[in-house]
């Protein structure tokens, strides 16, 4: 089939480039001119400065010229056209609701350009953006105020994880598409072929308006999970003494009928997903006259999380960030991506500037351009003039008097060995997301390790001891 994806970010470029690889003739169409360039060249470091996706720039070669085509303009190509696909941001506005500025002017691009067209073929323009309820209804008016006949209009919401989207696109555990028509139901199964009858793949079809909500229920219940874990069960084991988190987590969910998924704990959630999705369903609901007071609960547990660590680390080991200089590790908001989009380390460095840190040493394996950039806006203020940005942890780590860990990142599951051969205690390290578990070595050589779920740890004081006439002795720890 001939299909355009509108929109070459982290959902459409994933699923263009699968569509192509599976043999279907793409054509990705994006108004950012450097951003096509970059795809075009074909070079890795050009494409991954766009998107960072494991896996994808290999089917991007392969296809590229072949069946995925980069453009900025279809007006030469709407003709023949099965699919459109439209992968747009929908930012969150002040007030939960959806800026939805990007998609209209799309829509109204592409429903011109439909209206003119000389092929008068079926064609069905589908929404993969997170769009809210009724969107689909917005777009059929959109096409006939310009007069754009035989379209059809679908919902088939993206279920994308980052640093999995390869991985996602060709083998998802649920394909949801929402229409009217069996017309326009036929013609996605036919592009959706390979997932169609599939043994573990759900293909399901539905209506618009119950695909557009599917999306959001799915994400608002993923953060639920997550902020359950981390507003009760990290609580728990910070509050009480003996409480292992690594047991507790097995323990209850040992039971079949509670979900694994979200058992971890950390310093908060962060993408381009979870929290947009969750303030726009609050407000939606809010809009119909209904109580949200637990999805409020929720959201706020989250954010709550990604600076109270720091607060912690104030009020509990005593430490004064006034004048300190702090190296922080991990910006992407989750490992195996660039994307800073609402990251927890965001609002971990913002709280830290507060605080009068003197240095804040930044690394990251794939964010460290990107974090520049967000700091670099002109909205900002000079405070941002205070980060540093290095290639490794080790040389970030340099006349640090502590350490933030933000993102998952398994290197720095071996920092304690770094730590104890460059770092000399005392030094404070603050763990988001319990990456370190060997912090009883940690704090055996004199280090503070302070954990989201778990207590304070003290490192292990070394005092001089004498001997009978006076002379110091090697150290011994007590």
């Amino acid at each position: 089939m001939k299909a355009i994806v509108v929109g070459t970010g982290y959902v459409g470029l994933p699923h263009g480039a699968i569509c192509a690889e599976y043999g279907h003739e793409v054509y990705a169409y994006d108004i950012n001119q450097k951003r096509i360039d970059a795809y075009k060249s074909g070079e890795r470091k050009q494409i991954e400065r766009q998107v960072n996706e494991p896996g994808l720039v290999p089917i991007i070669k392969e296809t590229l010229g072949k069946s995925l085509f980069f453009t900025t303009d279809i007006s030469d190509v709407i003709e023949g056209t099965d699919v459109i696909f439209m992968c747009l941001n929908t930012p969150p506005m002040r007030g939960g609701s959806t800026d939805l500025s990007y998609y209209e002017n799309a829509a109204h691009h592409i429903a011109g350009l439909l209206a003119k067209r000389t092929d008068k073929r079926r064609v069905v323009i589908v929404n993969k953006s997170t769009v809210p309820i009724g969107t689909a209804r917005l777009l059929q008016r959109i096409l006939a105020e310009h007069g754009a006949e035989n379209v059809g209009v679908a919902s088939n919401p993206e279920f994308l994880a980052q640093g999995k989207a390869v991985e996602g696109s060709r083998s998802p555990d649920r394909v949801v598409v929402g229409a009217d028509s069996e017309q326009d139901f036929k013609i996605l199964r036919h592009l959706y072929n390979a997932y169609v009858n599939h043994v573990r793949i759900r293909y399901i079809e539905t209506t618009p308006e119950t695909a557009e909500a599917i999306k959001y229920m799915g994400n608002t219940l993923l953060l639920t999970y997550i902020s359950f874990w981390n507003g009760v069960g990290a609580k728990v084991a910070e509050s009480f003494d003996n409480v292992r988190m690594e047991d507790l987590k097995v323990g209850v969910t040992a039971d079949s009928r509670i979900s694994t998924w979200g058992s971890y704990v950390s310093n908060g959630a962060g993408g381009s997903c979870f929290g947009k999705d969750i303030q726009s369903l609050i407000y939606q609901l809010n809009q119909a006259g209904n109580d949200t007071n637990l999805l409020q609960s929720v959201y706020t547990i989250n954010e709550h999380q990604k600076t109270y660590l720091i607060d912690r680390a104030v009020y509990e080991a005593g430490f004064n960030f006034n004048n300190k200089t702090v190296t922080v590790l991990g910006l992407a908001f989750k490992k195996r991506t660039n994307d800073m989009r609402d990251s927890a380390a965001i609002k971990a460095i913002e709280s830290l500037l507060a605080k009068g840190v003197k240095e804040i040493r930044a690394y990251d394996p794939l964010a460290n351009h990107e974090a520049q950039t967000y700091w670099l806006n002109p909205e900002n203020n000079h405070l941002f003039e205070r980060i540093t940005y290095h290639d490794s942890a080790e040389a970030a780590l340099k006349g640090s008097d502590a350490v933030y860990i933000s993102t998952d990142w398994e290197e720095f599951r071996s920092l304690s060995n770094l730590l104890k051969e460059k770092i000399t205690p005392p030094y404070l390290v603050i763990d988001g997301r319990r990456m370190i578990p060997d912090y009883a070595d940690l704090t055996a050589a004199g280090f503070d390790y302070l954990p989201v779920g778990g207590q304070l740890l003290r490192g292990v004081v070394a005092e001089p001891t004498f001997s009978a006439n006076g002379v110091q002795d090697e150290p011994a720890l007590v």
